[in-house]
Protein backbone atom coordinates (compact mmCIF):
# COMPACT_ATOMS: atom_id res chain seq x y z
CA UNK A 1 0.00 0.00 0.00
CA UNK A 2 0.97 3.19 -1.21
CA UNK A 3 -0.38 7.11 -0.66
CA UNK A 4 1.03 9.15 -2.63
CA UNK A 5 0.13 13.64 -2.19
CA UNK A 6 0.44 15.63 -5.49
CA UNK A 7 2.13 17.72 -6.44
CA UNK A 8 -0.17 20.60 -5.68
CA UNK A 9 -0.42 19.19 -2.16
CA UNK A 10 3.30 19.91 -2.05
CA UNK A 11 3.96 21.96 1.49
CA UNK A 12 4.65 25.62 0.88
CA UNK A 13 5.94 25.71 4.02
CA UNK A 14 8.54 25.00 6.59
CA UNK A 15 7.25 24.06 10.30
CA UNK A 16 9.53 25.65 13.18
CA UNK A 17 8.75 23.86 16.82
CA UNK A 18 10.86 26.73 18.51
CA UNK A 19 7.63 28.76 19.18
CA UNK A 20 6.45 25.65 21.13
CA UNK A 21 9.16 25.20 23.51
CA UNK A 22 8.59 25.54 27.10
CA UNK A 23 11.54 27.57 27.93
CA UNK A 24 14.10 29.42 25.46
CA UNK A 25 16.59 27.47 23.79
CA UNK A 26 20.23 27.63 25.11
CA UNK A 27 22.10 30.03 22.91
CA UNK A 28 25.41 28.85 21.27
CA UNK A 29 28.08 30.46 22.85
CA UNK A 30 31.47 32.39 21.10
CA UNK A 31 34.05 30.40 21.76
CA UNK A 32 36.31 33.05 22.82
CA UNK A 33 34.13 34.90 25.05
CA UNK A 34 31.64 32.64 26.35
CA UNK A 35 28.65 35.40 25.57
CA UNK A 36 25.78 34.42 23.39
CA UNK A 37 27.13 34.32 20.08
CA UNK A 38 26.44 37.32 17.60
CA UNK A 39 24.97 36.76 13.97
CA UNK A 40 28.02 39.09 12.83
CA UNK A 41 30.30 36.15 13.74
CA UNK A 42 28.21 33.32 12.15
CA UNK A 43 28.17 35.94 8.97
CA UNK A 44 31.63 34.44 8.23
CA UNK A 45 30.20 31.23 7.65
CA UNK A 46 27.07 31.28 6.65
CA UNK A 47 24.94 33.58 4.85
CA UNK A 48 22.42 36.10 6.40
CA UNK A 49 18.90 34.61 5.47
CA UNK A 50 19.80 30.99 6.88
CA UNK A 51 20.84 32.75 10.31
CA UNK A 52 17.43 34.61 10.40
CA UNK A 53 16.34 31.20 9.85
CA UNK A 54 18.23 30.14 12.87
CA UNK A 55 17.01 32.43 14.96
CA UNK A 56 13.61 32.80 13.69
CA UNK A 57 10.62 32.43 16.41
CA UNK A 58 8.00 32.31 13.37
CA UNK A 59 5.88 29.22 13.47
CA UNK A 60 5.93 29.27 9.06
CA UNK A 61 8.33 30.05 7.11
CA UNK A 62 7.70 29.94 3.37
CA UNK A 63 10.01 27.80 0.77
CA UNK A 64 11.12 30.03 -1.82
CA UNK A 65 9.54 28.84 -5.33
CA UNK A 66 13.13 28.29 -6.50
CA UNK A 67 13.46 25.42 -3.93
CA UNK A 68 9.93 24.18 -4.36
CA UNK A 69 10.55 23.58 -7.97
CA UNK A 70 13.66 21.54 -7.15
CA UNK A 71 11.81 20.05 -4.72
CA UNK A 72 9.50 18.84 -6.98
CA UNK A 73 12.32 16.31 -9.05
CA UNK A 74 11.02 14.06 -6.05
CA UNK A 75 8.66 15.28 -3.71
CA UNK A 76 6.38 14.73 -2.33
CA UNK A 77 7.49 11.21 -1.83
CA UNK A 78 5.86 8.26 -1.50
CA UNK A 79 4.31 7.08 2.39
CA UNK A 80 4.65 3.19 2.35
CA UNK A 81 2.72 0.40 4.82
CA UNK A 82 5.08 -2.33 5.32
CA UNK A 83 2.59 -5.29 4.58
CA UNK A 84 4.96 -8.08 4.21
CA UNK A 85 6.91 -7.32 7.28
CA UNK A 86 3.78 -7.25 9.28
CA UNK A 87 2.89 -10.40 7.76
CA UNK A 88 6.10 -11.81 9.20
CA UNK A 89 6.59 -10.59 11.86
CA UNK A 90 2.67 -11.23 12.76
CA UNK A 91 2.01 -8.43 14.39
CA UNK A 92 -1.76 -6.49 14.23
CA UNK A 93 0.35 -3.12 14.35
CA UNK A 94 0.10 -1.37 11.42
CA UNK A 95 3.52 -0.09 10.04
CA UNK A 96 4.05 2.56 7.71
CA UNK A 97 7.40 4.28 6.35
CA UNK A 98 8.00 7.65 4.76
CA UNK A 99 10.64 6.63 1.66
CA UNK A 100 12.96 9.50 1.50
CA UNK A 101 15.75 6.87 -0.56
CA UNK A 102 13.48 8.25 -3.63
CA UNK A 103 15.47 11.14 -4.10
CA UNK A 104 18.21 11.57 -6.42
CA UNK A 105 20.82 11.25 -3.90
CA UNK A 106 19.09 8.66 -2.47
CA UNK A 107 18.45 10.21 1.05
CA UNK A 108 16.67 12.78 2.82
CA UNK A 109 19.53 15.55 2.73
CA UNK A 110 18.74 17.43 -0.23
CA UNK A 111 15.63 18.54 1.73
CA UNK A 112 18.44 20.93 3.01
CA UNK A 113 20.97 20.80 0.87
CA UNK A 114 19.04 22.74 -1.82
CA UNK A 115 17.56 25.17 0.49
CA UNK A 116 21.19 26.06 1.50
CA UNK A 117 22.55 26.30 -2.08
CA UNK A 118 19.72 28.25 -2.50
CA UNK A 119 19.83 30.75 -0.31
CA UNK A 120 24.18 30.93 -0.35
CA UNK A 121 23.61 31.47 -4.18
CA UNK A 122 21.18 34.76 -4.13
CA UNK A 123 23.91 35.82 -1.16
CA UNK A 124 26.58 36.24 -3.33
CA UNK A 125 28.34 33.01 -2.37
CA UNK A 126 30.66 30.83 -5.11
CA UNK A 127 31.78 28.25 -3.02
CA UNK A 128 30.01 25.19 -0.16
CA UNK A 129 32.43 23.58 1.80
CA UNK A 130 31.29 20.47 3.63
CA UNK A 131 32.34 17.42 5.83
CA UNK A 132 30.07 14.27 5.28
CA UNK A 133 30.53 11.25 7.09
CA UNK A 134 28.85 7.93 5.41
CA UNK A 135 28.66 10.33 2.10
CA UNK A 136 24.92 11.27 2.00
CA UNK A 137 25.15 14.90 2.44
CA UNK A 138 27.95 15.27 0.60
CA UNK A 139 26.35 13.79 -2.35
CA UNK A 140 23.41 15.90 -1.75
CA UNK A 141 25.19 19.07 -1.21
CA UNK A 142 27.18 18.44 -4.55
CA UNK A 143 23.71 17.38 -6.72
CA UNK A 144 22.09 20.93 -5.08
CA UNK A 145 25.08 23.08 -5.87
CA UNK A 146 24.80 21.92 -9.70
CA UNK A 147 21.49 23.74 -9.97
CA UNK A 148 23.05 27.11 -8.62
CA UNK A 149 26.20 27.61 -10.43
CA UNK A 150 28.18 27.01 -6.99
CA UNK A 151 31.55 25.14 -6.12
CA UNK A 152 31.43 21.90 -4.00
CA UNK A 153 34.12 20.93 -1.74
CA UNK A 154 33.99 17.59 0.65
CA UNK A 155 35.65 16.22 3.38
CA UNK A 156 34.48 13.09 3.60
CA UNK A 157 35.77 11.03 7.03
CA UNK A 158 38.55 8.45 6.04
CA UNK A 159 36.49 5.32 7.40
CA UNK A 160 33.62 6.18 5.05
CA UNK A 161 35.84 7.34 1.84
CA UNK A 162 37.37 3.75 2.16
CA UNK A 163 34.25 1.66 2.84
CA UNK A 164 31.62 3.87 0.46
CA UNK A 165 33.87 4.34 -2.89
CA UNK A 166 30.19 5.22 -5.14
CA UNK A 167 29.35 7.73 -2.98
CA UNK A 168 32.63 9.55 -3.71
CA UNK A 169 32.14 8.44 -7.49
CA UNK A 170 28.40 10.06 -6.83
CA UNK A 171 30.04 13.35 -5.70
CA UNK A 172 32.29 13.60 -8.32
CA UNK A 173 29.97 12.93 -10.58
CA UNK A 174 28.07 16.14 -9.31
CA UNK A 175 31.04 17.97 -9.79
CA UNK A 176 32.58 17.93 -5.97
CA UNK A 177 36.15 18.05 -4.92
CA UNK A 178 36.64 15.08 -2.54
CA UNK A 179 39.34 14.85 0.25
CA UNK A 180 39.56 11.95 2.78
CA UNK A 181 39.48 13.38 6.26
CA UNK A 182 41.38 14.08 8.34
CA UNK A 183 43.70 15.76 5.51
CA UNK A 184 47.05 17.18 5.27
CA UNK A 185 45.74 20.56 3.40
CA UNK A 186 44.11 22.34 6.41
CA UNK A 187 45.49 23.11 9.53
CA UNK A 188 42.59 21.06 11.23
CA UNK A 189 43.28 17.92 9.49
CA UNK A 190 47.03 18.00 9.01
CA UNK A 191 47.63 17.49 12.88
CA UNK A 192 46.00 14.64 13.22
CA UNK A 193 47.29 13.34 9.72
CA UNK A 194 50.57 13.81 10.54
CA UNK A 195 49.98 11.38 13.50
CA UNK A 196 48.67 8.70 11.65
CA UNK A 197 47.71 8.93 7.76
CA UNK A 198 45.35 6.40 7.95
CA UNK A 199 43.13 7.83 10.65
CA UNK A 200 39.82 6.75 10.17
CA UNK A 201 38.62 9.88 10.94
CA UNK A 202 35.74 11.53 12.44
CA UNK A 203 32.67 13.92 11.42
CA UNK A 204 34.08 16.45 14.26
CA UNK A 205 37.09 16.10 12.46
CA UNK A 206 35.96 16.89 9.48
CA UNK A 207 33.76 19.74 10.25
CA UNK A 208 37.04 21.25 11.66
CA UNK A 209 38.34 21.17 8.17
CA UNK A 210 35.51 22.71 5.94
CA UNK A 211 34.87 25.74 8.59
CA UNK A 212 38.74 26.41 7.59
CA UNK A 213 38.36 26.81 4.25
CA UNK A 214 35.27 28.54 4.51
CA UNK A 215 37.02 31.01 6.74
CA UNK A 216 39.71 31.35 4.41
CA UNK A 217 37.72 32.53 1.47
CA UNK A 218 35.40 35.30 1.62
CA UNK A 219 33.62 33.97 -1.38
CA UNK A 220 33.24 30.14 0.32
CA UNK A 221 30.69 29.23 2.63
CA UNK A 222 30.06 26.50 5.09
CA UNK A 223 27.15 24.08 4.84
CA UNK A 224 25.81 21.44 7.57
CA UNK A 225 23.74 18.52 6.89
CA UNK A 226 22.33 18.13 10.42
CA UNK A 227 22.19 19.63 13.83
CA UNK A 228 21.59 23.61 13.54
CA UNK A 229 17.81 24.78 13.40
CA UNK A 230 17.63 26.20 10.03
CA UNK A 231 18.58 22.28 9.07
CA UNK A 232 15.97 20.52 11.28
CA UNK A 233 13.43 23.40 9.92
CA UNK A 234 14.18 22.18 6.08
CA UNK A 235 13.76 18.66 6.80
CA UNK A 236 9.64 19.10 8.03
CA UNK A 237 8.75 18.69 4.65
CA UNK A 238 8.75 15.15 5.35
CA UNK A 239 6.88 15.21 8.54
CA UNK A 240 4.50 17.84 6.85
CA UNK A 241 3.46 15.39 3.98
CA UNK A 242 3.63 12.08 6.50
CA UNK A 243 0.90 14.18 8.56
CA UNK A 244 -1.06 14.40 5.15
CA UNK A 245 -0.67 11.89 4.45
CA UNK A 246 -1.60 9.81 7.62
CA UNK A 247 -4.67 12.06 7.66
CA UNK A 248 -5.79 10.27 3.83
CA UNK A 249 -6.15 7.05 5.88
CA UNK A 250 -7.64 8.21 8.84
CA UNK A 251 -4.72 7.24 11.01
CA UNK A 252 -2.60 8.85 13.77
CA UNK A 253 0.89 7.66 14.47
CA UNK A 254 1.13 5.57 18.21
CA UNK A 255 4.94 5.55 17.80
CA UNK A 256 6.87 7.41 15.61
CA UNK A 257 10.53 6.30 15.20
CA UNK A 258 14.28 7.41 13.47
CA UNK A 259 17.69 6.76 13.67
CA UNK A 260 19.53 10.10 15.06
CA UNK A 261 23.23 10.80 14.27
CA UNK A 262 22.96 14.92 14.27
CA UNK A 263 18.82 14.30 14.15
CA UNK A 264 17.62 15.82 10.86
CA UNK A 265 16.09 13.07 9.28
CA UNK A 266 14.53 12.35 12.91
CA UNK A 267 13.49 15.83 13.42
CA UNK A 268 12.08 15.93 9.95
CA UNK A 269 9.68 13.02 10.31
CA UNK A 270 9.43 13.73 13.93
CA UNK A 271 8.36 17.50 14.60
CA UNK A 272 5.50 18.29 13.09
CA UNK A 273 4.19 15.08 15.04
CA UNK A 274 5.79 16.78 17.98
CA UNK A 275 3.48 19.76 17.83
CA UNK A 276 0.38 17.57 18.77
CA UNK A 277 2.04 16.02 21.92
CA UNK A 278 3.23 19.13 23.13
CA UNK A 279 -0.21 20.68 22.77
CA UNK A 280 -2.15 17.60 24.12
CA UNK A 281 -3.71 17.11 21.39
CA UNK A 282 -2.35 13.53 21.01
CA UNK A 283 -0.45 13.05 24.12
CA UNK A 284 0.03 9.17 23.51
CA UNK A 285 2.17 9.25 20.81
CA UNK A 286 5.69 7.88 21.95
CA UNK A 287 8.81 9.14 19.63
CA UNK A 288 12.29 6.91 19.49
CA UNK A 289 15.14 8.67 18.67
CA UNK A 290 17.74 5.37 17.66
CA UNK A 291 21.30 5.40 17.73
CA UNK A 292 24.45 3.13 17.25
CA UNK A 293 25.80 1.29 20.27
CA UNK A 294 29.31 2.88 19.16
CA UNK A 295 28.30 6.35 19.77
CA UNK A 296 25.46 6.72 21.62
CA UNK A 297 25.50 10.23 22.12
CA UNK A 298 21.55 10.72 23.91
CA UNK A 299 21.36 7.73 25.70
CA UNK A 300 25.14 7.61 27.01
CA UNK A 301 25.93 11.75 26.31
CA UNK A 302 26.27 14.69 29.16
CA UNK A 303 23.76 17.64 28.34
CA UNK A 304 26.74 20.24 28.33
CA UNK A 305 27.85 23.18 26.68
CA UNK A 306 30.74 21.86 23.57
CA UNK A 307 32.16 22.10 20.17
CA UNK A 308 30.47 20.83 17.51
CA UNK A 309 33.62 19.94 15.56
CA UNK A 310 37.12 18.98 16.92
CA UNK A 311 39.64 21.64 16.77
CA UNK A 312 36.88 24.10 18.55
CA UNK A 313 36.22 26.21 15.71
CA UNK A 314 32.34 26.38 15.95
CA UNK A 315 30.48 27.96 18.57
CA UNK A 316 29.40 25.84 21.79
CA UNK A 317 26.20 24.51 21.35
CA UNK A 318 24.30 23.00 24.46
CA UNK A 319 23.61 19.18 23.70
CA UNK A 320 24.17 15.73 24.53
CA UNK A 321 27.81 15.00 23.66
CA UNK A 322 30.39 12.12 24.46
CA UNK A 323 32.49 15.10 23.52
CA UNK A 324 34.40 17.10 21.07
CA UNK A 325 37.41 14.70 20.92
CA UNK A 326 35.83 11.27 20.86
CA UNK A 327 36.25 9.62 17.92
CA UNK A 328 33.92 6.14 17.52
CA UNK A 329 34.39 3.11 15.88
CA UNK A 330 34.08 3.28 11.87
CA UNK A 331 30.95 1.28 11.93
CA UNK A 332 29.28 1.08 8.40
CA UNK A 333 26.53 3.61 9.65
CA UNK A 334 29.13 6.30 8.89
CA UNK A 335 25.92 9.05 9.20
CA UNK A 336 25.69 8.62 12.85
CA UNK A 337 29.22 8.39 13.81
CA UNK A 338 28.78 12.52 15.75
CA UNK A 339 29.74 13.04 19.04
CA UNK A 340 26.54 15.63 19.49
CA UNK A 341 23.11 16.14 18.51
CA UNK A 342 20.93 19.00 17.57
CA UNK A 343 20.49 21.38 20.55
CA UNK A 344 16.26 21.58 19.30
CA UNK A 345 16.24 17.43 19.66
CA UNK A 346 18.36 17.16 22.91
CA UNK A 347 16.50 19.83 24.62
CA UNK A 348 13.13 18.22 23.60
CA UNK A 349 14.66 14.71 24.92
CA UNK A 350 15.99 16.50 28.11
CA UNK A 351 12.33 17.62 28.71
CA UNK A 352 11.13 14.11 28.09
CA UNK A 353 8.71 14.46 25.25
CA UNK A 354 11.76 11.97 23.15
CA UNK A 355 12.52 8.68 24.06
CA UNK A 356 16.30 7.18 22.86
CA UNK A 357 17.64 3.72 22.47
CA UNK A 358 20.98 1.98 21.13
CA UNK A 359 21.64 -0.79 19.67
CA UNK A 360 24.84 -2.98 18.32
CA UNK A 361 25.70 -2.93 14.92
CA UNK A 362 24.75 -6.36 14.22
CA UNK A 363 21.79 -6.18 15.49
CA UNK A 364 20.63 -3.76 12.99
CA UNK A 365 21.94 -5.48 9.78
CA UNK A 366 19.89 -8.24 10.93
CA UNK A 367 17.09 -5.92 10.79
CA UNK A 368 18.50 -4.56 7.62
CA UNK A 369 18.46 -7.47 5.58
CA UNK A 370 15.11 -8.69 6.83
CA UNK A 371 13.46 -5.51 5.89
CA UNK A 372 15.17 -5.79 2.54
CA UNK A 373 13.76 -9.95 2.34
CA UNK A 374 10.33 -8.56 3.26
CA UNK A 375 9.58 -5.16 1.49
CA UNK A 376 11.98 -5.27 -1.39
CA UNK A 377 14.24 -2.59 -0.53
CA UNK A 378 17.60 -2.50 1.24
CA UNK A 379 17.83 0.57 3.52
CA UNK A 380 20.73 2.29 4.32
CA UNK A 381 22.72 1.42 7.56
CA UNK A 382 21.60 4.28 9.55
CA UNK A 383 18.12 3.86 8.51
CA UNK A 384 18.20 0.35 9.99
CA UNK A 385 18.80 1.12 12.89
CA UNK A 386 15.26 2.80 13.02
CA UNK A 387 13.85 -0.24 11.63
CA UNK A 388 15.48 -2.45 14.40
CA UNK A 389 13.79 -0.63 16.82
CA UNK A 390 9.95 -0.71 14.68
CA UNK A 391 10.71 -4.64 14.61
CA UNK A 392 10.83 -4.59 18.43
CA UNK A 393 7.94 -2.32 19.26
CA UNK A 394 6.19 -4.62 16.62
CA UNK A 395 7.12 -7.47 18.38
CA UNK A 396 5.78 -6.01 21.51
CA UNK A 397 2.41 -5.70 19.90
CA UNK A 398 2.13 -8.64 19.09
CA UNK A 399 2.53 -9.65 22.60
CA UNK A 400 0.00 -6.81 24.39
CA UNK A 401 -2.37 -7.84 21.23
CA UNK A 402 -2.52 -4.69 20.84
CA UNK A 403 -3.10 -2.92 17.07
CA UNK A 404 -0.90 0.58 17.47
CA UNK A 405 0.19 2.62 14.52
CA UNK A 406 4.11 2.52 13.85
CA UNK A 407 5.54 5.25 11.80
CA UNK A 408 9.60 5.18 11.00
CA UNK A 409 11.71 7.63 8.29
CA UNK A 410 13.37 4.96 5.76
CA UNK A 411 15.81 7.95 5.60
CA UNK A 412 17.96 6.58 2.52
CA UNK A 413 18.58 3.51 0.61
CA UNK A 414 21.82 1.07 1.32
CA UNK A 415 22.50 0.60 -2.37
CA UNK A 416 25.49 2.28 -2.56
CA UNK A 417 25.84 0.35 0.82
CA UNK A 418 26.03 -3.41 -0.34
CA UNK A 419 30.07 -3.85 0.94
CA UNK A 420 28.55 -3.75 4.54
CA UNK A 421 25.84 -5.64 3.75
CA UNK A 422 28.43 -8.53 1.93
CA UNK A 423 30.42 -8.03 5.30
CA UNK A 424 27.59 -8.91 6.87
CA UNK A 425 26.44 -11.46 5.43
CA UNK A 426 30.14 -13.02 5.30
CA UNK A 427 30.50 -12.36 9.32
CA UNK A 428 33.21 -10.45 8.90
CA UNK A 429 32.18 -7.24 10.97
Amino acid sequence: MKVYLSPDELPRKWFNIVPYLSEPLPPPLDPETKKPVSPEKLLVIFPMPLIEQEMSMEEWIPIPEEVLQIYGLWRPTPLIRALNLERFLETPAKIFYKHEGVSPPGSHKPNTAVSQAYYNKISGIKKLATETGAGQWGSSLAFATQFFGLECEVYMVRASFKQKPYRRILMELWGAKVEPSPSPHTKAGKQFYEIDPEHPGSLGIAISEAIERAFEDKSTNYALGSVLNHVLLHQTIIGLEAELQMQKLGLYPDYIVGCVGGGSNFAGLVFPFLKHKITGEHPQTEFWAVEPEACPTLTKGEYRYDYGDTVGLTPLIKMYTLGADFVPSPIHAGGLRYHGDAPLLCALYHHGFIKACAYPQEEVFKAGVLFARTEGTVPAPESAHAIKKVIDLALECKKNKEEKVILFNLSGHGYFDLSAYDAYLRGEF
